[in-house]
This record gives C-alpha cells, structure tokens and sequence, in this order.
C-alpha cells in the first residue's frame, strides 16, 4: 500500500512501525457549534482508510480527540449564558449523532481535552526541563519555536518567511513566533474553566491536547496523523514541534484531506455557506449524503451541490437496485460472510485502486463492473454467479462503508428493522395482484399496483415475476 505523506509530498510505501498493527490519530472536532459537512468530509475520508486496513488485516487502533475547551468555546457560552463544559458537551452528542448517520465507525478511543489536563502538564513541563519552553512574567507557558531546529519541516516553511503568532498576544513572549503551550486564567472567565499548574491557573493552549492525547493511546511514535489540510499550520506544526521537543518521534505518516467547496468557493462561515448536517439531512439521505462526500479522493477538493447529491443518487440506485434484486432471487448473503472476506479474495483491480493511497474513484469503477457482471448473472438466471456478485460487491461496499444491507443504511437508528417489515407487507400486495392477475381481474391488479406506486414503491414485471424497489434504491 502506498501512502502521499504530507510530510514529504510524495507516495511512500506503508510500513506499519509493529507488523499487523496501525495506530492512527485523527484531530476531531472542536466542539463549539453544530457540525457541517466540511467535518464530516475529514471523518468519512479517514473512515474509509480505517475499513481498507482493517480488511487488509490490520490491528488497528484509530483515535479521533474532542475538543472541548478553548477560547471559542468559553465566548460563545458566555454570550449565550450558559455553561462552558454544557456548551460543548451539547455540540458533542451532535458531532455523534452526525457520525453515526452517515455510518462513521466508532473510534477505538474519543478522549477529551479535559480529561487529559495531568498529561499536558506533564508534558510542559519536560519541554521546560529540556530547554524547549519558557514561563512567561504573566503565568502563560510558550513553546521557543527557535530552539527547535527542525521547526516548519512538516509545512517546508523557514521562520524567515512565517508571520508572528497573533493568536497569542500576550506581552509575555519572548519569540514573535513563539506559542501558548498553558493559557494563565484570564478575569471574568468560570473558575471551572482552569486548573492548577506550577506555573498557576489556567488551561490548556490548542495544540499541546493533541500532542499529549496522541502519546497516550499511541505511544511517542505512531504510523499515522489524519486531519483537514487547513489544519496543517500552524495546528500540525506545532503538534509536531511539542512531541520532537519533548524527544518523541510522533507521527511516521501525515495525510490531509482537502476542502468541501459550495458554487465553487471553500465552505467556510465566513461566506455564510456552512451546511450543517442536521439541515442537510432534512432534505437528503444520509446514504447518499456519505456517497457524495465519501467516493471522491481524500486529497481532492469535493464540489457539494444538488447536482452532485442528484448524481450520487443516481449511482446508488444502479448498485443498490442489483443488491436488491439479488437478495431477491438467492436470498440474503450474511454480513458475517461479507466481513470475512479477505483483500486477497476482493477482485484484484479494486484492492490495486485502494492501494495506491485510496484511488476511491477508481475503486468505485470496478464496483459498477461488478454490478454490471451482476445483472448479465440475474438475466442469464445465473444463480451462482449472482450470489459470487452479491458477496463482491457488498464486500467492495463495505470497504467505503455503502453495503446497503449493513447498519446503519439496513436499519432504522432505533434498530428496527423497517426493511424486513416493508418487505413483508409489499410482497403481501404483489401476490394479491398475481392472484387477480391470473385471474384476469385486470381492475384489481391494476389498483393494488396503484396502491404501491402512491407509496413510493416501483414495481418492475420481469418473466421471472415481479420485484419492487422503494423510489431511489433498496426497499
């Protein structure tokens, strides 16, 4: 498998740092307001790398962090009277909610900010030891950005051409670009919002979280560190600046997914075009949502708009149509069968596609082969071939999290199964109307038809008998 290491700006070849196993850190979501696509762009692209490990036989261990105190934070639950700690424990459940409906895997771990408060200090205060950090006059702790030799590497930048660190304005500083490892507990923020230090009260800056969380659950060196390419600088930076001052090698990979762009320019809130997901989700399927944003490369820029939802919906129609006819002609393939099949035993043009830094959209194409080689199987009343299909392709789904018969597209979010139950009732109406049928009651078959078009349901007469399909895709 090959890999384009940020770091580098080249494909490099994937070499886990322990055979069999990958350790994965994803910058999550800072917690301050409802989450928009350009979120779950990043969690998707990195959802699909988690599944393609793993079925390449990975051990892998993902972490994906909250956020969930900073200065925006603090403002914005100040200004609605509420307190800071349920100000983003509220945005939290909502980034869960909006990873769950769009069929993001759980993280193998999701710690916060807060609860790791002992081992950011703990850090600092070895980057103080180890002469890579300062206390400044006014209890504020800063990384020396000039004492680090190797500080830009990841972005190929020189402290020559890098503007001062506005976003630290204190008068404490002794480097223009030096910043805040430990923020001193400003009047008339909540006494809960700080805690105590060596240095006094405070909390935590931005970018030391990330380094001491990684540590943690990843140990001091890791294979991958996955985020937004507009956290790059100084976010990424200065991560890695805190981890090789403190004598830790991080991250061995870097990769960075690009922008969502709406009418053509980088969604931002800034040009009030931020789509939350709750409001997308109102008016769209979550399936197909995951599809738009989903099958196109990490690393390209993704044009959200109707006609790209249109275009997706489109496309699973085709690929859930051909699962849902196969399901009807030789029964369901279990889901633990799906599972188990291999990377090996997946057509070799479709792993050679996620090999080569997961090429989504050539993966994509050897998916349509398939559904095509599916439906001459269901034509030709292949039974075998149709049921090898099947399996092929909901494997080939699975790796980019579209099976449509694996949670959450099978099955409601309070678990039941509407599918089972649906299937149940049309079937009911198809026989009533082959029994009026046979019995050249053509009124009455013709209004039971009827009946299942006004609901939404498409029923297609094939020599074989008839099958139906909810509108856009799988009943």
């Amino acid at each position: 498998m090959k890999i384009f290491d940020s770091k580098s700006k080249s494909l490099r070849e994937f070499e886990p740092i322990e055979p069999g196993k990958v350790g994965i850190y994803l910058c999550g979501a800072t917690v301050q307001g409802s989450p928009h696509i350009g979120h779950m762009r990043s969690a998707l692209a990195f959802d699909v790398l988690t599944r393609w490990l793993r079925r390449s036989g990975y051990d892998v261990t993902f972490v994906r962090n909250v956020t969930d105190i900073d200065d925006k934070i603090l403002a914005k639950s100040a200004e609605a009277g509420r307190p800071w700690w349920a100000w983003a424990y509220t945005y939290e459940k909502e980034f869960t909610q909006a990873y769950r409906a769009l069929g993001v895997l759980e993280p193998t771990y999701e710690p916060r900010a807060t609860g790791h408060v002992p081992e950011m200090i703990h850090m600092i205060q070895r980057l103080i030891d180890r002469g890579y950090a300062y206390a400044g006059d006014l209890g504020n702790v800063y990384f020396d950005v000039a004492s680090l030799p190797d500080y830009g590497s990841l972005t190929n930048q020189s402290l020559e051409d890098l503007n001062a660190d506005d976003g630290d304005a204190a008068t404490d500083k002794r480097g223009p670009h030096d910043f805040a490892l430990w923020k001193a507990a400003k009047p008339g923020e909540p006494e809960t919002a700080s805690w105590d230090t060596p240095w006094g009260r405070g909390r935590p800056g931005w970018h030391i979280e990330c380094s001491a969380m990684a540590g943690k659950y990843l140990g001091e060196s890791f294979d991958i560190h996955a985020g937004g390419i507009d956290l790059r600088f100084p976010h990424h930076e200065n991560e890695q600046a805190q981890s090789h001052g403190a004598g830790y090698g991080f991250a061995n990979y870097w990769m960075h997914n690009a922008w969502v762009t709406i009418e053509g320019e980088k969604m931002s809130k800034s040009l009030g075009n931020s789509l939350t997901v709750e409001n997308i989700l109102a008016e769209n399927s979550a399936v197909i949502v995951r599809l738009a944003l989903g099958t196109v490369h990490y690393r390209s820029t993704v044009a959200y708009s109707e006609s790209t939802l249109t275009e997706a919906a489109a496309v699973w129609d085709r690929i859930a149509g051909f699962v849902d006819r196969a399901v009807q002609t030789v029964g369901e393939v279990p889901i633990e069968e799906i599972a188990a099949l291999a990377k090996d035993e997946l057509p070799e043009e479709f792993a050679e596609a996620m090999d080569d830094d997961l090429n989504v959209s050539a993966a994509l194409a050897v998916i349509h082969e398939h559904v095509t080689l599916g439906n001459n199987a269901l034509s030709d009343n292949d039974h075998l071939e149709v049921r090898a299909q099947q399996v092929l392709v909901r494997a080939m789904l699975d790796v980019l999290g579209l099976d449509p018969l694996a949670q959450p597209w099978r099955t409601e979010p309070d678990g039941s199964n509407l599918r089972g139950a649906l299937d149940s009732l049309v079937n009911h109406v198809l026989e009533e109307r082959a029994k009026a049928r046979a019995e050249k009651d053509w009124e009455r078959a013709d209004a039971l038809r009827n009946s299942l078009i006004e609901a939404g349901i498409v029923v297609e007469d094939s020599p074989d008998g008839a099958r139906w399909k909810v509108g856009g895709g799988l009943g």
